[in-house]
């Protein structure tokens, strides 16, 4: 039964005090199109807790959980062991009820764990100043771009074809909307484009993703050269927080801005999230950074505290200074990832890349013999493209009935584009064992 606990007497004074006729009236802004004129086709009307739980229940049930079968899935998300401990620390009372530390007299806990965590994702990246976290590397990549947009005074954007294409849609959309050029590449699988030679005056970043979106790895510091050149900044995007601690940091490389996805580090895949966003930048350019920022400070009697020190959003500051509409930080997410990375260690997140590594490499030699197949990587992290001598989206099917998810097929993540329709992205982790692979290759000799 709903509940609604206004009157109609109650609806007609508040739509009296302001100026409304109706309550049809207050959504005049919203296209005809775009409003439903009835029931939603489809849509079983309201039910009791049972019957929804019965429902949700039955629909739950038709998912394959990754962890259920040989999981080779990439593509932006990754499947890796999070030890019990992590789950059992963020659960917590003081960690899982907290929010957002706007009294820090009472939120000392909260206020360290994001000033650690900030000076972890600082470490990883290669530079200089973090914030407290973003929603997702999608929203990352996006608030690195208008960022640039700010420090440049420039409103074009030039997007590597190696980018995913989720986060490129994402920057295109709020380009649409916020008054500012995308300038998609086309889809770069070999990872042989010259973005350098499309730098002008009137560029304000470029973007790429390390390891790109097919895997491919590559040297950044020439193109961060030749985009600074140009006044330009370098957004270097990494959807695999797991290779930093193996691959050279984006900072070392010449970045302006790191835009990454944390989920590997700490989070389950949980399909699809939440999931929590790294931002990291240089010093110089800390006040166009949005989000919040952590800092270390003393007490009046002289003891180590921290503090709000840099908070962007336009709910704290004049609107029109505001860099940043994202409302928080992933507070939980970030302390997952924080507490996971704590208890690798620098040497651990080192190990833990070089299993990812050999892993993968395993997995390339295996697939790379099946007749027809090639690995178009000359070089990868945990993950590559294979390329099919068929389309690759009914052979993950098949494969899948056979216990194995495959990896993701190009053409589910670039539709628009039938050259890439044999192509398929795989991606190995510590997960996944020697036996996995054997039966993945069986598998895809038998579906070919």
């Amino acid at each position: 039964m709903r509940y609604l606990p206004h009157t109609d007497a109650d609806r007609r004074a508040m739509l009296d005090a302001i100026g409304a006729k109706s309550i049809d009236a207050l959504f005049r802004d919203v296209p005809e199109s775009a409003r439903f004129g009835g029931p939603i086709a489809g849509l079983a009307p309201h039910q009791g807790e049972l019957e929804v739980e019965c429902a949700l229940g039955a629909l739950a049930a038709r998912n394959r959980p990754a962890g259920s079968m040989a999981s080779f899935l990439g593509g932006g998300a990754y499947r890796h062991h999070v030890p019990a401990s992590v789950d059992h620390l963020i659960q917590r009372g003081e960690f899982l009820t907290s929010y957002t530390p706007y009294q820090p007299e009472v939120s000392q806990g909260t206020l360290q764990m994001l000033f650690e965590f900030q000076t972890q994702v600082a470490l990883i990246t290669g530079m200089e100043v973090a914030n407290a976290s973003m929603y997702d590397g999608g929203t990352a990549c996006v608030e690195a771009v208008m960022m640039a947009n700010r420090l440049t005074r420039r409103a074009k954007a030039l997007l590597s074809g190696g980018l995913h294409p989720h986060y490129r849609e994402i920057v295109e959309t709020h380009a649409r909307t916020s008054g500012f050029t995308a300038a998609s590449a086309a889809p770069d699988p070999a990872g042989r484009e010259d973005l350098a030679a499309s730098v002008d005056a009137e560029t304000s970043c470029v973007v790429v993703q390390n390891p790109s979106a097919f895997g491919q790895l590559r040297d950044l510091a020439p193109l961060a050269k030749a985009a600074q050149a140009q006044g330009a900044l370098l957004v270097v995007v990494v959807t695999e927080a797991v290779s930093l601690g193996l691959v050279t940091p984006p900072g070392e490389m010449g970045a302006d801005i790191v835009a990454a996805e944390g989920q590997s580090i700490g989070n389950a895949l949980s399909f699809g999230g939440p999931y929590v966003g790294l931002f990291a930048t240089r010093e110089k350019f800390v006040r166009q950074m949005p989000g919040r920022l952590a800092g270390e400070t003393v007490d009046a009697d002289g003891r180590r505290g921290w503090v709000l020190t840099l908070s962007t959003r336009e709910q704290h500051i004049r609107r029109e200074k505001a860099t940043s509409n994202i409302c928080t930080n992933s507070g939980l997410c970030a302390l997952a990832f924080s507490i996971h990375l704590s208890l690798l260690g620098e040497d651990g997140l080192r190990r833990l890349a070089e299993l990812n590594h050999a892993a993968a490499a395993a997995l390339a030699d295996k697939l790379g013999g099946v007749r027809g197949v090639r690995v178009l990587n000359d070089a990868f992290f945990n993950e590559f493209t294979l390329v099919l001598p068929k389309p690759a989206a009914p052979v993950v099917e098949a494969l899948t009935a056979k216990g194995v998810l495959a990896g993701v097929p190009a053409s589910r993540l670039w539709p628009e584009r039938p050259e890439l329709a044999n192509h398929l992205i795989v991606a190995a982790t510590e997960t996944n064992t020697e036996a996995e692979m054997d039966l993945f290759a069986r598998s895809l000799t038998e579906a070919l």
